[in-house]
């Protein structure tokens, strides 16, 4: 049964500075010795979860996703984290999955943080992103899409097909150490509701509105039980998670059998 190796690398910030960021991950990841086939980042990796996308977005061609593209291939894995884009006088909290290969794919963060006025600054994505990587469906998420259970919500590929939509979720983020009970409890929950393995990488440190960040990334497997999590201090962890234990799980505990019907609609009437 397939095997999928990923590394979490949940580290401390420079605020809004882009050059000292990149040579920091760059430093992060080539001190990675085991055999890794996923690395996922935090949110906005590059320069903090910043309200000035104005100073510091980028395009799609920018130096952040090019120095994607070289990690990427250099290493050979899939690199994933998410920065800031314009694109078409917008501005995105952009998730970007990024293959050896230079094909990617996107994701926008869907709900965006009006607590912090995020919804002032960028526009909201309306298209999730299941990617695939050796028979596995992975579902990435940006920070507070982790509240809203329907967006993630597992659904199955076929009317009367078993099959899931997803076998693993992913969420990265910058999350404070204030409510870090909440994304503690609902990164378990999403995982218990949707019967996936659910991986969250979070920041630590304070960033720069002094607002300090407890890290607390975790490996969740379909039952809702931690088999990785690591408070306040920096740390680069793999672990290679099992297919076969998602499987096993549905068919022991079909609970997706029970499950409602739904159907996402977007503010602009488009049905997912």
């Amino acid at each position: 049964m397939s095997t999928l190796t990923c590394t979490l690398i949940q580290t401390a910030l420079h605020w809004e500075d882009k050059a000292a960021n990149l040579r920091m991950f760059d430093d992060k990841i080539n001190s990675i010795t085991e055999r890794t086939e996923v690395i996922i980042l935090p949110e906005m990796f590059n320069t903090g979860f910043s309200m000035r996308p104005v100073q510091f977005a980028e395009k799609m061609t920018g130096e952040t996703v090019q120095w994607m593209k070289q990690v990427s291939k250099e290493k050979n894995v899939i690199l994933t984290g998410s920065l800031m884009v314009e694109e078409n006088g917008n501005y995105y909290n952009r998730l970007i999955w990024m293959l050896p290969n230079g094909t990617m794919g996107k994701y926008d963060k869907r709900h965006l943080f009006a607590y912090a006025n995020e919804h002032e600054h960028y526009t909201a994505g309306n298209r999730r992103l299941i990617a695939s990587v050796k028979g596995w469906k992975i579902n990435l998420n940006i920070c507070y899409d982790l509240r809203f259970p329907v967006w993630s919500r597992q659904g199955r590929r076929e009317k009367d097909e078993k099959t899931m939509e997803y076998d693993m979720l992913v969420y990265v983020a910058n999350w404070p150490e204030r409510r870090s009970h909440g994304w503690k409890t609902l990164l378990q929950a999403r995982a218990i509701e949707n019967q996936s393995f659910c991986i969250g990488v979070n920041r630590v440190g304070n960033d720069g509105k002094d607002i300090y960040h407890s890290g607390d990334s975790m490996v969740i497997n379909p039952l809702g039980e931690v088999l990785y999590t690591k408070s306040h201090d920096e740390d680069i962890f793999t672990i290679t998670l099992q297919k076969a234990e998602v499987e096993s799980i549905r068919e022991k505990m079909p609970f997706w059998k029970d499950a409602d019907p739904f159907m996402i609609i977007h503010d602009e009437g488009q049905e997912q």
